[in-house]
């Protein structure tokens, strides 16, 4: 489960206002829920993981984290975790193939792929978990991006931001990261492009990831 652009995006991106305590779903090696750390020292940052090895990468990486940090791994399911406390922001890169062949690999296959009611279950869990001006920021596929904000409603959660992440400008958006709350407000919609030319980055990418990557 190695570091991807998907991962580093969101945790680049997710915000939220001071939050106390922060909780990563499906966390593989910690990747999102560090980065999140680093932004917010004074926080309380959880990650909940299935896949076994990922876990104990995970804690090994909270072990060893150079920075403040207070929070635990869980080797779990999101569906059986049972939170310590309520979350002011929820991030989760999630499995995103619906009903789509599966990966051979075992653990790649739970990694990448859900089931049809997967985020109606992941969007009940992480509204019951969530403060009351809390935030919910995934990464997704663009269609499927749309599906989970249409059945977000149901939970009362709506869109405060949509960002679309496109390659390049002369490309359609392939990811779309999405923030919920409770507050129904008009949204926010915004673009991210990854790449200037052919192998070289955006001063927008190089800016957001900056104080987490060496090389920018």
């Amino acid at each position: 489960m190695k570091i991807n652009t998907d991962g580093v995006l969101l945790g680049a991106i997710a915000v939220h206002d001071q939050p106390v305590s922060i909780l990563d779903i499906g966390t593989g090696t910690g990747v999102i829920a560090l980065m999140l750390a680093q932004r917010y020292p004074n926080a309380h940052v959880d990650a909940v993981e299935i896949d076994s090895s990922a876990a104990v990468a995970a804690q090994k990486n909270y072990a060893n984290f150079p920075f403040p940090l207070e929070g635990a791994v869980f080797e779990t399911s999101f569906e059986a975790f049972l939170p310590p406390l309520k979350y002011d922001l929820i991030i989760s890169n999630p499995p995103y193939f619906i009903n789509d062949l599966k990966n051979p690999e075992k653990r790649k296959e739970i990694a990448r792929h859900a089931d049809e009611d997967f985020f109606e279950l992941l969007l009940k869990k992480a509204a019951r978990m969530l403060t009351k001006k809390g935030l919910i920021w995934m990464i997704l596929p663009v269609k499927q991006a749309e599906k989970v904000v249409v059945n977000a409603v149901l939970q009362k959660l709506f869109p405060v931001k949509i960002i679309d992440v496109c390659s390049d400008q002369t490309k359609e958006p392939f990811r779309q990261i999405i923030c919920l709350g409770f507050e129904h407000s008009r949204v926010i919609n915004e673009q991210i492009y990854i790449y200037e030319t052919q192998g070289v980055y955006t001063a927008q990418y190089k800016e957001l990831l900056k104080d987490f990557f060496l090389a920018f």
